[in-house]
């Protein structure tokens, strides 16, 4: 998996070329210098697939592009007392999005047997999201 052009690093790493692009405007990326070897154009190897998919996890994860950076340079300092700290963030963070998103859920769920119950009146759904 060596010599990969932008769009089979692209390909490679589950996005579009203008992401990795992005990804490299910010830092977060390499961007190698163009070979004359193979007529200028930029290659990429198995180092930046897997930093690509690297980045693509985390933020999958939640982290921000900020903290992908930061853990990206831990990686080259061996300092995992940051990194965990920065995933106990995470956590954090995690955690009350799920506590929000339950009581969402159970707000709806509550909704819908109002409405599956019948009755006079507008649905209690519709009603609840008009204010």
């Amino acid at each position: 998996m060596s010599a990969l052009t932008i769009g089979k690093l692209a390909s490679e790493g589950g996005v579009g070329v203008e992401t990795v692009r992005y990804y490299q405007r910010r830092g977060l990326l390499d961007t190698p210098e163009r070979a004359g070897l193979y007529g200028g154009v930029r290659r990429y190897g198995a180092p930046d697939v897997r930093r690509l998919r690297f980045i693509r996890s985390a933020q999958a994860a939640g982290f921000t592009l900020e903290q992908i950076g930061e853990l990206l340079a831990l990686d080259a300092t061996g300092d995992r007392a940051r990194a965990r700290e920065i995933a106990r963030e995470r956590i954090v963070a995690l955690d009350a999005k799920i506590v929000e998103l339950t009581a969402a859920r159970d707000a709806l769920t509550k909704l819908a047997r109002e409405c599956g119950a019948g009755g006079k009146g507008p649905c209690p759904i519709l009603a609840a999201f008009e204010g």
